[in-house]
């Protein structure tokens, strides 16, 4: 049996546990507002994911599962770069978060899990908003060229 963990250590699981419920449902709502949009139907996915990986660490620990209260409390989006634009500050924040977090403990497992969340968050999940950023302003350049070439035969 694990020794029990310290208020520090059940802190950092749970802030890690609330950010990636509020990902989770943040990306969920992109996807209601928007269809299935890429990358969010794959992100979402990995966001859920992630829930599973730290709710395997509550378990393991014996820890109380707080409540996912995100639905219904994440912002709306009326278009992808809105969406794309949030996701990509999301993911910087959660890379801060989770530098914070790994300070709070010595345990392998729980630093394991840590670090490759913050590796998924920022060698994954932010390029790929960034990269639908990228597109979503070469699509709008892409239709201003083409309103000013109707505007000016």
């Amino acid at each position: 049996m694990n020794s029990p963990l310290s208020e520090a250590e059940a802190s950092a699981l749970r802030d890690a546990l609330e950010d990636e419920y509020k990902a989770q449902a943040t990306y969920q709502q992109v996807i209601e507002d928007l269809g299935p949009v890429r990358p969010f139907v794959n992100i979402v996915e990995a966001e859920t994911r992630h829930v599973t990986v730290l709710l395997d660490l509550f378990a393991r620990y014996g820890l109380p599962v707080p409540e996912n209260t995100w639905a219904g409390r994440t912002p709306r989006f009326a278009t992808r770069r809105a969406a794309c634009e949030a996701g990509a500050q999301a993911e910087v924040e959660n890379a801060a978060l989770y530098d914070r977090l790994l300070a709070s403990t010595q345990r392998p497992d729980i630093l394991f899990v840590f670090r490759a969340l913050r590796s998924a968050s920022q060698e994954r999940h932010l390029p790929a908003f960034r990269r639908c950023l990228s597109r979503q302003g070469g699509q709008q350049r892409k239709r201003m060229r083409h309103r000013r070439g109707q505007q000016h035969p």
